[in-house]
């Protein structure tokens, strides 16, 4: 998934929603931790503290961790992209049905919008395959 962009151009937020069934502890351990982020986003993910090292084959990118809240959501910012952007993963449980849903949050260059939706449900089907969704 690596992703290389133009600092100068203008970055638009977007958003996904996937219906997942898993338990909310799991499915928050596979968004938030190395060990769980590569077995389904990136071939290896290594941790120093708050920066986040995602490996692809031979390239890799750096992510600071902004923010998390245990089973609710986690927040980063790719290192090399424009400080106001991010990625987001957010779990919302239905209060009524208990369905889970995740909430893909980013920021893409405006003729790349599409690619980015694209990229972003291919990697949530490889997480709904790991989990049995």
């Amino acid at each position: 998934m690596y992703i290389e962009k133009n600092n100068n151009s203008q970055m638009i937020k977007y958003e996904l929603e996937f219906q997942i069934r898993s338990s909310v502890g799991i499915l928050f351990n596979c968004l938030s931790t190395p060990s769980g982020l590569s077995e389904w986003f990136a071939d290896d993910v290594n941790c120093n503290r708050t920066t986040y090292t995602f490996i692809w084959g031979e390239s890799e990118q750096d992510a600071e961790l902004i923010t998390i809240s245990k089973n609710h959501f986690v927040k980063f910012r790719w290192t090399d992209l424009p400080d106001n952007t991010f990625f987001e993963f957010r779990i919302d449980v239905d209060g009524v049905t208990n369905d889970v849903t995740l909430k893909v949050i980013d920021f893409a260059e405006e003729d790349e919008v599409e690619e980015g939706k694209d990229l972003w449900t291919s990697q949530i089907n490889t997480l709904m395959k790991q989990l049995g969704s």
